[in-house]
């Protein structure tokens, strides 16, 4: 029997959720406005659970972005997977957000179209606000070159790998902030953005593998501590 799958996208400013039965998504919803996590999350579960004509007791696991990305996004995912599998006694999988974004920007046309895939770069961006971002490097097979770090994006960052040849892909809603500078004819983009489905190939074969989180215990990959700021606000 196919495993059913529940899968929370909160890594970023807009929440999708996914349904999804083996491979195939059954259910998805998403919101139109961006920071709408807290209200709308457990609404878009409904929907995309209605789509799919299933109840969450029918679920064989619940799947969710591990991060980087938006500290109290992140939070709201977290909360709310952790909820659904204590309630239920469901298994929990964490997926890196930054992996999972790299696999949707794979299947693009116009990156299938490089002549030479042995020269791809995947470079999933998260926006870190102002000119930085939260990025990964994957090679053609999705194989980790550079780990999840927090960079200033400039137009040197990138020159060694393009001094050696390398297509960098870049996506992400990191990405389109870096357009006017990254300008070299290698760097090539890709309007891909996080989503709930891109976690369905990497939570699935978590599922067959038996890697599951611990639900009591597991946190977000922040990267970095939020960033709090102090009321200039005087009170009586």
């Amino acid at each position: 029997m196919q495993p059913i799958l529940l899968h929370i996208e909160s890594s970023t400013d807009i929440c999708s959720i996914a349904v999804s039965k083996g491979v195939e998504v059954i259910g998805f919803s998403e919101t139109r406005e961006a920071y709408q996590h807290a209200s709308q999350m457990t609404l878009l579960i409904d929907a995309a659970m209605q789509e799919a004509g299933l109840s969450l007791g029918e679920l064989s696991a619940v799947s969710v972005s591990l991060g980087p990305g938006s500290y109290t996004s992140l939070r709201v995912g977290f909360s709310t997977a952790k909820g659904i599998c204590y309630a239920l006694g469901k298994p929990l999988i964490t997926v890196p957000s930054l992996l999972a974004l790299a696999g949707g920007m794979a299947k693009e046309e116009k990156v299938q179209s490089i002549e030479d895939p042995t020269t791809l770069l995947y470079v999933p961006m998260i926006d870190a606000r102002r000119m930085e971002v939260y990025r990964a490097i994957y090679d053609q097979k999705l194989e980790s070159i550079q780990e999840a770090e927090a960079v200033i994006i400039d137009d040197s960052v990138f020159e060694t790998d393009l001094a050696q040849g390398k297509h960098l892909i870049l996506g992400g809603n990191g990405a389109p902030k870096t357009e006017e500078v990254l300008t070299h004819p290698q760097v090539h983009f890709v309007s891909v953005v996080a989503s709930a489905r891109q976690l369905v190939p990497f939570a699935l074969q978590n599922y067959e593998e038996g890697r599951f989180a611990d639900v009591a215990y597991v946190e977000p990959f922040y990267l970095k501590p939020p960033n709090i700021t102090i009321s200039k606000k005087k009170f009586l």
